[in-house]
C-alpha cells in the first residue's frame, strides 16, 4: 500500500502571489480548512514545502 499524507489548508490565498494560489489548486485545496489525502511523493512534498504558511500536514499514513 502506498504512503499517503493528509494535508489541510490553514491560510487564505487572498493577496498571495499567483504561483502560490496555483500550488494550492494543484494540491486540490481551494477553501479554508479543507483537507485532502494525497500520495506521499517528492513532488507533493515539494509543493507543501513551497507554501508552508498556507498548508499543514496533519497525518502521515502507511
Amino acid at each position: 500500500m502506498a504512503k499517503t499524507i493528509v494535508v489541510k489548508q490553514i491560510g487564505s490565498p487572498i493577496r498571495r502571489p499567483a504561483n502560490q494560489r496555483q500550488t494550492l489548486i494543484g494540491l486540490g485545496l481551494n477553501k479554508m480548512h479543507k483537507t485532502r489525502e494525497l500520495e506521499d511523493t517528492p513532488s507533493i512534498r515539494g509543493m507543501v514545502r513551497k507554501i508552508p504558511h498556507l498548508v499543514e500536514i496533519i497525518e502521515e499514513r502507511g
